[in-house]
């Protein structure tokens, strides 16, 4: 770090003197398609294999959104006449449907038959950087991690004298009945062959896990839950899991397996391992690595476990370490599809909220860091979803609204993007904000890298197009009005869900139609765009000088609740802000104060935190912050939950966590830098390395109580605003050139 103060490097890792006994404590490991959670006991060492494409059917593979669009006029019309209760009837009659839950495929499983040991040194670890959860007693040692080179979960287990046996378990907490399950079991000239396939009841969707055991001395033999290996010294697991309809090619697959294994005639014994470690390194290290925080943790918490250091929630280490665990969690269930509510990871088959992408808080906030942390790998997952299911967007568009363009839907379970998942309660299908919010990462990412993709351009433009044709009515003052208009998961104190100009779907519209517009310079299509944008209402402040959830007169606001929807425009957005709009950033900052916690969700502080950021208070953050840390949300795999008391498994917290850090020390826009606007006084002095900026510049800052240093490393020449404690100045940048910045005191 040019110009700062050295810092002693955190440890990238956390660690535990005991097995995991929950499946909610054991280290994890991903690499965005595969996913495993290790419980790392000697004499029952478990590890449950998951996949994103694991969902159950449900009956919601053949749901379509509610065919509503020829009713939409009379329900405008209804409420634009006062009926604060009309959108309760713009439905299908249909009972609430849930997206299909996703579930664990099985659990390996490895029970030792050989004597006690007497070793006291047990210790179970996880290593960020590496991806890999190791486990060591005596001299029982087993490594697992799931690579990103080669899709493959590998355990490889060693002692002097390995006597154990080794089994495929569906049967986790919560398994569902009438379940079709096979065994298949082949002994190979160097070790054994598992497969377990496993058929859903009234489906012609199955999954089958295959594992590859590769045995070094000793004998293997058949058992009748699996084999039995006597006196080995090593045991390697190659495991992969398919979802599919009709039946696997087993062999195929095997041969696949056997594959990356490299010829240990060259190699020798045991390199297959280290082998299969080196090219995962190659990718999951680099990822990892791009951005580091340093808090200037005391070395003897830095040392403790995790369950000890998560008893000591103002320390700096306890915030170092949940950083980077947040990263690396992150990093590790992005891939095929971005995080879940549970990540990638489960060990029950009845997950709550079905483990779904929900799309109206949960994944926006889980992905907050995807630009800003260095970890495109994040972007690229959610990229994926999207363009997979644009299809189903526009049909949700057609349905509902009678419209052009895309809707998103409010929950999905990675394989349909249609709106189905709806109740009166909560009118999901009503929600029109969220391909706006669910686009917001990939617009940032061009910005960052300094150019625009044509997929998110395409995309862009039909969600301007479905303005275009919703946005037809207006008020007297000749404003356009978003009817219906819902406030993710909230209503007004005097009305219905369903109601009118809910802030955040104005903010949305604006965002949309104008960002649209800079994706299609010079373009027809993006004068009506901006011309559209220009026509939709301000927002509006109520009676309390708070920015109002619904700026339509006479809708009062619900102050507590979870969600904080209406401060769009604050977060992820930069509509609303201290320096260009410091009325409505008043107003937001008001609405925040007066905003509850309702259940104490890890989400909903969270969320808090970074609209607090935005607004540069960082007592606020701090506050919010505090809520989560001294709440007991983590457990002791630094995996979250989404109540106190660790209830409900849940990634919100884990993932959130890092963005709501660096939002507090670096904020960028194209146009703007703003350094150090919301540190919480707790953490006086550290160091963030490898920030992107979105106008295209890496950042490293290190600050004390005295002084702050920042160094960029621009990619691009560009002028920007730069914003401090000590005012504000322009900043000229030169691709290519570093500018080292001195600050004074904050």
């Amino acid at each position: 770090m040019t110009g700062g103060p050295a810092l002693e490097s955190p440890v990238h890792g956390t660690w535990e003197p005991l097995p995991a006994a929950r499946w909610e404590d054991a280290y994890l490991s991903g690499n965005g398609h595969h996913g495993a959670l290790i419980f790392g006991d000697p004499d029952d060492d478990r590890v449950i294999v998951t996949h994103h494409t694991l969902v159950r059917p449900n009956g919601a593979e053949h749901a379509r959104p509610p065919r509503l669009a020829a009713e939409l006029f009379a329900l405008q019309e209804r409420l634009l006449a006062g009926d604060l209760t009309a959108a309760e009837d713009f439905t299908d009659g249909r009972p609430l449907q849930w997206v299909q839950p996703f579930h664990p495929a099985f659990q390996t499983r490895l029970r030792s038959r050989s004597a006690a040991g007497a070793e006291r040194d047990y210790r179970r670890s996880v290593d960020f950087a590496t991806g890999e959860v190791t486990a060591h007693r005596g001299a029982w040692r087993s490594r697992v991690f799931v690579s990103r080179a080669d899709d493959v979960v590998v355990q490889h287990v060693t002692a002097a004298d390995l006597t154990l046996d080794l089994t495929q378990e569906h049967q986790l907490p919560g398994t569902p009945p009438r379940l079709t399950v096979g065994h298949g079991t082949l002994l190979t000239s160097d070790g054994a062959l598992l497969n377990l396939r496993v058929r859903y009841p009234d489906s012609d969707r199955a999954y089958t896990g295959v594992t590859l055991a590769v045995v070094t001395g000793g004998t293997t033999r058949l058992a009748p839950t699996g084999v039995r290996i006597v006196g080995a010294t090593e045991v390697l697991l190659l495991t992969r899991v398919r979802r599919h309809t009709g039946e696997l090619d087993v062999p195929a697959e095997t041969r696949a397996l056997r594959a990356l294994l490299p010829d240990e005639r060259q190699t020798g014994e045991g390199q297959s391992y280290d082998t299969l470690l080196d090219r995962h390194l190659a990718l999951h290290r680099t990822a990892y690595h791009r951005v580091t925080l340093d808090l200037r943790g005391e070395a003897t918490e830095r040392a403790l476990p995790g369950s000890e250091l998560l008893k000591r929630p103002t320390s700096p280490a306890l915030l170092e370490r949940l950083f980077a665990a947040g990263r690396y969690h992150l990093l590790s269930a992005s891939g095929l599809l971005p995080p879940r509510l549970t990540g990638l990871w489960t060990g029950d088959w009845d997950t709550a909220w079905s483990g779904a992408f929900t799309n109206d808080a949960n994944l926006n906030l889980q992905t907050a860091s995807a630009v800003s942390a260095a970890l495109p790998e994040v972007t690229y997952a959610l990229a994926s979803l999207i363009h997979r299911q644009l299809d189903d967007w526009r049909e949700n568009a057609r349905a509902v609204f009678g419209a052009r363009g895309v809707v998103a839907p409010a929950h999905t379970d990675g394989e349909s993007g249609l709106s189905y998942h709806f109740s009166r309660e909560y009118p999901l299908h009503l929600w029109t904000a969220g391909a706006d919010w669910l686009l917001k990462p990939l617009v940032d990412h061009d910005e960052t890298r300094g150019a625009r993709d044509s997929r998110t351009a395409a995309a862009l433009a039909e969600v301007a197009l479905f303005y275009e044709d919703f946005l037809t009515r207006t008020d007297p003052d000749g404003h356009l009005v978003v009817l219906p208009s819902y406030s993710p998961e909230n209503r007004p104190s005097n009305g219905s869900w369903g109601a009118i100009n809910a802030a955040m779907d104005l903010s949305a519209a604006r965002h949309a139609l104008r960002t649209a517009a800079d994706y299609h310079p010079g373009t027809p299509e993006a004068d009506r765009w901006r011309a559209l944008a220009d026509r939709l209402p301000p927002h509006r402040v109520n009676s309390k000088g708070a920015l109002a959830e619904w700026a339509w007169p006479g809708l009062d606001d619900s102050y507590d609740h979870r969600h904080l929807s209406h401060l769009y425009g604050v977060w992820p957005l930069d509509e609303i802000n201290p320096y260009d709009t410091p009325e409505l950033a008043r107003a937001a900052h008001r609405a925040l104060q007066l905003r509850g916690a309702e259940n104490d969700s890890a989400h909903g502080h969270l969320h808090h935190a970074l609209v607090a950021a935005r607004l540069r208070d960082g007592e606020r953050v701090a506050h919010a912050l505090g809520q989560v840390l001294g709440g007991d949300f983590f457990h002791d795999s630094l995996m979250s939950a989404h109540y106190p008391n660790r209830d409900v498994y849940n990634a919100d917290a884990a993932h959130t966590l890092p963005g709501v850090l660096i939002e507090t020390l670096v904020q960028s826009t194209p146009d703007r830098l703003v350094l150090l606007p919301a540190l919480p006084a707790a953490y006086p002095m550290g160091q963030l390395t490898g920030v992107r900026t979105r106008f295209g510049a890496e950042l490293d800052l290190s600050w004390t109580p005295d002084t702050a240093v920042a160094v960029l490393r621009p990619s691009r020449t560009h002028r920007v605003e730069l914003r401090t404690s000590s005012g504000t100045r322009p900043l000229e940048l030169v691709a290519g050139e570093d500018r080292v910045l001195t600050l004074g005191a904050r």
